[in-house]
């Protein structure tokens, strides 16, 4: 069972992404940097390439960490909403989309009972991710993130 999340640890890495794919490719890039100093004059273009290839990777193992996290907001974005209009009355329903993708990222952590006050202070004092975060007593663990 996963611990207990609060303000204070919500935050989550994926061991595998950053501590083994990322320093790998590091790493990879580093020794195709050496690998085209050290035999420029052998193997010119393998030097070369080995350094695209490895530029390659690199951005590839970025852009499918950003590309999960861009899908990960908007289902985050989709399902606060619904929850919001199901949780506050329906008169107020029509200032739910005032509500930043930032402000609903940092709403879900907030219990089904204490939601609605805080939409309420978030919309009507503008507060930002971590203000909202810290005004939750009630936390709602999200572990289920990418």
């Amino acid at each position: 069972m996963a611990s207990s999340q609060s303000y204070s640890k919500h935050a989550r890495t994926d061991p595998s992404m950053h501590f083994f794919v990322f320093p790998v490719l590091l790493v990879n890039l580093g020794v195709a940097i050496w690998i085209a100093i050290h035999f420029r004059h052998d193997y010119p273009y393998l030097g070369h390439w080995s350094i695209v290839v490895s530029l390659a990777l690199l951005i590839l193992a970025f852009k499918c960490r950003m590309n999960d996290l861009k899908l990960q907001d908007r289902i985050i974005r989709i399902e606060e909403r619904l929850r919001i209009a199901s949780l506050i009355p329906a008169d107020q329903h029509r200032h739910i989309p005032e509500l930043t993708v930032r402000q609903l990222i940092a709403l879900r952590f907030a219990s089904d009972d204490e939601l609605p006050t805080l939409v309420h202070k978030t919309l009507t004092q503008n507060l930002e991710p971590k203000e909202i975060k810290q005004a939750i007593a009630n936390w709602r663990a999200d572990n289920h993130r990418v």
